[in-house]
């Protein structure tokens, strides 16, 4: 939760890859506080207090991923409607001719994508492949797998391009983009 909130201040990507981790964390544990609390978040060197305030947090989030039928797979309505934003201000950015410095950054990790939505599923938004691509490194890297260099490759160029986007994500939240010529 404390630290959700301070990415969601500072890097919108990271903030929604650190929530899709957590509602897998959550999954993990069967989607129960019970067992949450005792074997994850008793872990913690927080006070009383902030514990309290996280058996909340990822109580609100249990409930949310019940009621939301996605206890087994999927992501968080919350999460999807701000996986869209981005999605949106990708477009926006795009379509402008005013960030000529993005659309290059897009257009060189093109390749990237167009192989990744061939691999996998092609209905997804290429800014959520990138996601998950981002996504299964991180998990491949908890595990202790190999990447190649490929691999290693392409999610360094991702990573730059989302981290682009999610730049400007939090420069138009917080001031606004002009995307249109005066």
């Amino acid at each position: 939760m404390f630290i959700a909130q301070e990415l969601r201040k500072k890097s919108i990507a990271e903030y929604l890859l650190y929530m899709w981790q957590t509602e897998d964390i959550i999954r993990a544990y069967g989607c129960s506080l019970v067992v949450l609390n005792r074997e994850y978040i008793s872990r913690f060197d927080y006070d009383e207090e902030r514990k309290e305030e996280l058996r909340d947090w990822y109580g609100n989030l249990i409930r949310m991923m019940n009621e939301e039928g996605k206890r087994e797979y999927g992501h968080l309505q919350i999460n999807e409607v701000l996986l869209k934003d981005v999605i949106d201000l990708h477009r926006k950015l795009l379509q402008s001719s005013k960030f000529p410095f993005y659309n290059a950054a897009y257009y060189k990790v093109l390749p990237f994508i167009v192989e990744l939505r061939n691999k996998g599923d092609k209905e997804v938004d290429e800014i959520e492949t990138c996601l998950d691509a981002l996504y299964g490194v991180m998990l491949l890297r908890l595990q202790k797998k190999e990447i190649t260099a490929e691999t290693e490759r392409a999610v360094n160029e991702i990573s730059t391009f989302i981290g682009l986007l999610s730049d400007y994500y939090i420069k138009d939240r917080d001031e606004g983009l002009k995307f249109e010529d005066d």
